[in-house]
């Protein structure tokens, strides 16, 4: 009996981000508002809050708060996001500067706390 030929899948690198590789119009700002959800979903766990007591911390109610945790994110803004980071206790720091002069664009980024 002879080997059975695999197919081949098509493989493309990532650009790094997901939302540019699937062609979202703003894909920086999806992938900033994701992070910053994910910092949201993180603080929860560290301090072991339940949905309630995040939402109570928050000031939004326990369904926002699971479809927080559920990546459900397109009815929050950047901005809005961040304040939530702010009333989990959160700093949340924004640094504007020029682009490099090869860049035409500015980009958004969020950066990770550097632990010492």
């Amino acid at each position: 009996m002879g080997k059975k030929r695999e197919a081949r899948i098509e493989v493309t690198e990532s650009s790094g981000n997901v939302f540019a590789d699937l062609g979202f119009p703003e894909p920086e700002e999806e992938l900033a508002k994701a992070q910053l959800a994910t910092h949201i979903r993180r603080t929860i766990m560290r301090r072991h809050l339940t949905q309630a007591a995040a939402a109570a911390l928050m000031g939004i109610d326990q369904p926002k708060v699971s479809a927080l945790l559920n990546g459900r994110i397109d009815n929050f803004s950047s901005e809005r996001l961040m304040r939530l980071l702010t009333r989990l206790g959160q700093d949340v720091d924004l640094t504007v500067r020029a682009a490099p002069r090869g860049r035409k664009r500015g980009r958004i980024r969020v950066l990770d706390e550097v632990r010492a």
